[in-house]
């Protein structure tokens, strides 16, 4: 297959303009490659810098994550948010030492096979760790070919088979040259065609972009799903998970009913946290897993 004119100025715009992070530097572990891509996961890369440099330093193998409690790593996760990826991590963690000899699986279906890795985390661990040539459909990604290819603002809420065939088809033939291509077209939507405020005149495709030559069009589907958090159950979990996580052992319900006024609420919510298996209750007292 020719290659898309598209490639050159977005291979040669990622080269010029890439960050410098830790999990995209040669000396990064599939390891570290796959703790990122949980973390990444509706978490800004400036929130999960730190927590990720702790985390390779205290556990820098899937073995050593794999040989602590899960609730460890439920407290390690901090306030990056949406902790259940800590227990999916954690896991991942156990099935790779266990079944894969501690080694981070490089092929797309044993990877996918992990627990809490998904069609994306699957896919972006097999072409950022190993070279591997598949098609990345992170929200980014989405984005930027939905806009540069499809001529919409947005991508459908859910990846359709058509949004994955168009992307496949993009994919430079060259498995090291496809994996680049995937992490530039992610990085250019994070840097340049954002969500919000897209800069079409640094884009270095701009020229072929359909969206644009169509005079930007508005988003004209359903209803997009905002980001509420103030008084929401999310904010709720969080409140309760912090007094968990800050606590060296088990709490008490006082601890628990003082980080939160509305007892309905909380209920609902410590309820939740335990069919999650963040929280674990022993007669009175609660405490990570």
């Amino acid at each position: 297959m020719p290659a898309s004119p598209l490639h050159a100025p977005v291979l040669d715009w990622y080269d010029h303009h890439a960050r410098d992070l830790p999990w995209r530097r040669p000396e990064a572990t599939p390891w570290g490659v796959l703790v990122s891509e949980l973390m990444l996961q509706q978490t800004p890369v400036a929130r999960v810098l730190p927590v990720w440099q702790a985390w390779l330093e205290r556990w820098p193998s899937p073995a050593a994550l794999a040989a602590e409690p899960a609730g460890e790593a439920v407290r390690a996760w901090g306030r990056l948010g949406y902790p259940r990826r800590a227990l999916r991590l954690h896991a991942a963690a156990t099935a790779v030492r266990d079944q894969h000899g501690g080694q981070v699986p490089s092929d797309y279906a044993t990877l996918l096979a992990l627990p809490g890795v998904g069609d994306y985390t699957a896919a972006a661990v097999a072409s950022f760790a190993y070279g591997r040539r598949h098609a990345v459909l992170d929200t980014n990604v989405r984005r930027v070919l939905a806009r540069l290819v499809g001529g919409v603002e947005w991508p459908a809420q859910a990846v359709t088979r058509a949004e994955r065939d168009r992307a496949e088809a993009l994919l430079p033939d060259e498995p090291a040259t496809a994996a680049t291509w995937a992490v530039a077209v992610m990085e250019l939507g994070a840097l340049v065609c954002t969500a919000r405020d897209p800069r079409c005149e640094a884009c270095p495709v701009a020229d072929r972009c359909v969206w644009l030559a169509s005079g930007r069009p508005a988003y004209d589907g359903p209803p997009r799903r905002g980001q509420a958090w103030d008084g929401t159950d999310r904010q709720c979990r969080g409140r309760l998970m912090a007094v968990l996580r800050e606590a060296p052992g088990s709490v008490g319900q006082a601890q628990l009913d003082a980080a939160w006024p509305d007892a309905a609420q909380r209920e609902r919510c410590l309820a939740s946290l335990i069919a999650d298996g963040l929280v674990v209750r022993s007669d009175d007292r609660f405490a990570l897993p």
